[in-house]
């Protein structure tokens, strides 16, 4: 399961790094064309609109198994142990709830816009729109992942490149 993990992980970051490195290249060159010829690349705000999209959807699940999305705590802070383990089931489950209500509707949304094209690139709407259940899908392989340890002892997956505690010091 571990070499799973670690795969999985990998992979979804490796994904996020293509998104980002691409998008990148298409705005600063979009940028340069810009101010170099007065002109521009027609499609370039349209897919770097697109690939944000896909970026924090797909990076949702790198984010929620670090800890590093917004959380009140002070609930399970001033329960006993057993009381902040049970807020922790019940966050959980809402949790799966959600997210699985998002990648059903998600998948319903997908389906009614794929007769729809994009204005520059006639790219299928539901293309774009993908993003949301696919994120979903992958935000509840992250959190089946990392919800044994993060109930039993309330700690995320340990992650070098980013610590989710270090700016709730500052």
């Amino acid at each position: 399961m571990k070499k799973f993990e670690a795969i999985f992980v990998a992979a979804n970051r490796w994904v996020l790094i293509g998104l980002l490195a691409a998008m990148s290249v298409i705005v600063f060159t979009n940028v340069v064309l810009r101010y170099l010829t007065d002109g521009s690349i027609s499609w370039s705000e349209e897919v770097a609109r697109h690939m944000m999209l896909w970026l924090t959807f797909l990076g949702g699940g790198l984010v929620l198994r670090s800890g590093g999305h917004i959380a009140i705590d002070n609930l399970q802070d001033a329960l006993p142990a057993s009381g902040a383990r049970f807020v922790r089931w019940l966050v959980l489950v809402i949790m799966v709830a959600f997210l699985g209500l998002m990648t059903w509707y998600g998948w319903i949304y997908v389906e009614l816009t794929m007769v729809q094209t994009t204005a520059s690139t006639e790219i299928p709407i539901g293309l774009i729109y993908a993003a949301m259940p696919i994120g979903c899908i992958l935000m509840l392989i992250h959190l089946a992942l990392i919800a044994p340890e993060w109930l039993r002892s309330r700690t995320f997956a340990a992650d070098e490149n980013f610590d989710a505690t270090a700016s709730a010091s500052l």
